[in-house]
C-alpha cells in the first residue's frame, strides 16, 4: 500500500476511530487501526470486539493494499505534524508502516489485517432515520444520569424505545442512577414503529455523540435485540447493546404532586452553584425552603460553616423544605434551555419532577436527601 493524504483529514477520521482502542490489551491486533487504501478512498476500521468503528477519506491511492497499525502511536505521531503538511504512507514486505511528513519518518510495525477481528453480523431488520439534532438532543439531555454502578449494568447507558404519550407515539431516551431519572422524546420517526426496547452501552453514547459534532450528518440507525448500527455519510459506527432488562421507570415518575414552584433556571443555578461551595464534598446537600414567592437555599458543613441565599420564585402552595444533591440540581438545570424551571413537589421525602415551562418533550425526576 502506498498513499499520500492531507494531515488534516487523516487526523480527523483517526482520531474518531483510534477512540475505541483500549489504552490496555491483552490480544494485540485490538490495539491496531485497520487501514485499506483503493479506488482514491483509504478506510480506516477500530474495534474493541463490543464497539466498531469505520470511516472513509479521500486519499491518493499511488499502490493499492492494506496493513495494520498500533492506533494510538499513529493518531499521536500525526497530531504532532505541522497544520498542512502531506502525509505519505507506504507498506514494506516486513510487515512495517512508513510514514513520512516533510523531514519527518516514522517506521511502524504493523500486524496481519488477517488477524484483525470482525463484529459479527448478523440481521438488523428496524431501520430509521434522525436528524443530527434530534439524536443530539436525546443523549445530551439523559446521558448525565446514566449510572456507574457496575453491579446494576443495565443502567449503564441509555434505554432508547418507543413510548406512549397523549395516545402519540414518540421515541423516548431515558436514563437513570436511582437518585435521579432523566427522559426526553422526540416524535417517532418512519420505520421505527415496532422497534424493540435496547439499553446504549455509556461507551457508545460518548463515542456517538463525538461523531454528531464532528460530522453533522443525519444518522441511519438500524437495529436488532442485541446490535445497533449508526451510519454517517462517510462513518458507520456499531455496537453491541446491554443484554438486560431496564427497569420499569414509569413507576418513579409521580403523578399526584401538587406544589408547584416556577424559578427562573439562570439566577436558581448560580445560587446553588455559590451555596453549595459550603457543603460537603461527599453530601453536596443544598437545602430549599420555600414559602410564598420567597426560596431560601441554603447549606451547612461542621467544617466550613453555613451558606444562604434568597431568591424570588412563584409559588402558591405551602410552605415546604425539601434537600437535594447540588451536583444533581445543577446537572438538570443544565438541561434546561428556556428561562423557567418548573419543580413539581409532594413532601421532602417524595421524588421531586423537574421541567422546563413551556417544554413538553423532556421531564426529569430527582429524589430528595435528608439534610
Amino acid at each position: 500500500m502506498k498513499l499520500t493524504i492531507e494531515r488534516s483529514a487523516l487526523l480527523k477520521s483517526l482520531g474518531h476511530v483510534q477512540n475505541v482502542v483500549e489504552r490496555r490489551n491483552t490480544i494485540p491486533i485490538l490495539s491496531n487501526v485497520k487501514m485499506a487504501g483503493m479506488d482514491g478512498v483509504l478506510s480506516l476500521n477500530a474495534t474493541d470486539m463490543d464497539l466498531d468503528i469505520a470511516e472513509s477519506v479521500a486519499a491518493e491511492i499511488a499502490v493499492a493494499g492494506e496493513t495494520t497499525a498500533p492506533a494510538h502511536t499513529l493518531y499521536d505521531i500525526v497530531r504532532k505534524l505541522p497544520e498542512g503538511s502531506q502525509v505519505e504512507l507506504e507498506t514494506s514486505e516486513d510487515n512495517s508502516l512508513t510514514l513520512r511528513a516533510g523531514r519527518s519518518r516514522f517506521t511502524l510495525s504493523c500486524l496481519p489485517t488477517a488477524d484483525f477481528p470482525v463484529m459479527a453480523g448478523g440481521e438488523l431488520p428496524q431501520e430509521f432515520r434522525l436528524s443530527a439534532g434530534e439524536l443530539r438532543a436525546l443523549i445530551d439531555r439523559t446521558k448525565f444520569a446514566i449510572s456507574t454502578e457496575e453491579t446494576r449494568y443495565y443502567l449503564n447507558g441509555i434505554y432508547l424505545h418507543v413510548a406512549e404519550r397523549e395516545g402519540v407515539d414518540v421515541l423516548r431516551a431515558v436514563a437513570t442512577d436511582g437518585h435521579r431519572l432523566a427522559s426526553v422524546e422526540v416524535p417517532l420517526p418512519e420505520g421505527a414503529s415496532g422497534m424493540p426496547g435496547v439499553i446504549l452501552p455509556r461507551k457508545t453514547v460518548t463515542e456517538l455523540r463525538k461523531l454528531i459534532d464532528e460530522i453533522g450528518d443525519d444518522v441511519t440507525i438500524a437495529l436488532s435485540e442485541t446490535k445497533i448500527r449508526f451510519s454517517f455519510d462517510d462513518a458507520v459506527m456499531s455496537s453491541k447493546l446491554i443484554d438486560g432488562t431496564f427497569p420499569d421507570y414509569a413507576r418513579v415518575i409521580p403523578s399526584d404532586n401538587d406544589k408547584i414552584l416556577d424559578v427562573q433556571c439562570k439566577p436558581f443555578a448560580e445560587a446553588v452553584d455559590r451555596v453549595s461551595a459550603i457543603s460537603t464534598e461527599k453530601s453536596r446537600a443544598v437545602k430549599l425552603a420555600v414559602g410564598g414567592n420567597n426560596l431560601v437555599l441554603s447549606a451547612n458543613s461542621p467544617d466550613n460553616g453555613s451558606a444562604s441565599e434568597e431568591i424570588e420564585v412563584a409559588y402558591a402552595a405551602e410552605a415546604i423544605e425539601i434537600g437535594f444533591n447540588s451536583r444533581y440540581l445543577l446537572d438538570i438545570t443544565q438541561q434546561i434551555e428556556g428561562d423557567t424551571a418548573q419543580f413539581v413537589m409532594s413532601d421532602s421525602a417524595s421524588p421531586t419532577i423537574v421541567r422546563e415551562v413551556g417544554d413538553t418533550s423532556a421531564l426529569y425526576v430527582l429524589m430528595p436527601m435528608r439534610v
